[in-house]
């Protein structure tokens, strides 16, 4: 989580070269934004973001060597304080399932109006996680019936670990599960860090799939 005061630095990952300077147009007409770099495939974009180090990595899911689900493992596991919101084609939550077990923050589908890409970017980066609206009750029934099918296993988290874990599985973001939970945001913080040691995860998605899939928490 960065200061909303702060310049955010993006990189766009995208193959197609029209969408991609698209994208990178409509980013650079938001003074908050600044992109950083761009890549056209999976490799380049593991380049690019190991040079520039950017808050957030906006990623296209179809590229041609390395797709964005690779990609954004990748980049959590070498850089877990960066931010991934997934931007494809793709309408599937199983897709979106696969996303956020990797570590992304977040999942849009590209027919979306160019407000909301702005709005998921700042929403992942304030603790948020972002799923378009047409698909997360699809998503979020696919989470129930994996979560139907985990066996449940002697809870490896503490209560207020399971507690705050379970007010971001319901999408509330670091300073609104403080708020709930009356502790610091970053006693928060500090909480989640443990959580994601204990479930081997690099992010808050990421770490819902984990405890839902093991039947840790509840939705």
């Amino acid at each position: 989580m960065i200061p909303m005061s702060e310049v955010v630095e993006l990189v766009v990952v995208e193959d197609d070269p029209k969408t991609l300077k698209s994208l990178m147009r409509l980013l650079g007409s938001y003074p908050e934004f600044r992109v950083v770099g761009s890549a056209l495939s999976g490799e380049s974009a593991l380049k690019t973001i190991d040079a520039v180090t950017p808050h957030l990595v906006l990623l296209d899911l179809e590229l041609g060597d390395i797709d964005g689900i690779e990609v954004t493992r990748k980049v959590k596991a070498v850089h877990p304080e960066i931010e991934v919101l997934i931007l494809t084609s793709f309408d599937d939550e199983v897709k979106v399932y696969m996303a956020m077990q990797a570590g992304a923050g977040g999942y849009l589908v590209k027919r979306v109006v160019p407000e909301k890409i702005r709005d998921g970017i700042l929403e992942v980066l304030g603790g948020g996680t972002v799923i378009e609206p047409r698909i997360a009750r699809r998503f979020w029934n696919y989470f129930q019936s994996v979560q139907g099918s985990a066996e449940n296993q002697e809870s490896i988290l503490e209560p207020i670990e399971a507690d705050i874990l379970q007010m971001i599985a319901r999408g509330l973001t670091n300073q609104e599960t403080g708020r709930v939970l009356n502790l610091e945001r970053r006693t928060v913080r500090t909480h989640l860090s443990h959580i994601y040691r204990k479930l081997g995860s690099s992010s808050r998605s990421g770490a819902v799939v984990s405890a839902l899939r093991k039947g840790l928490i509840n939705l």
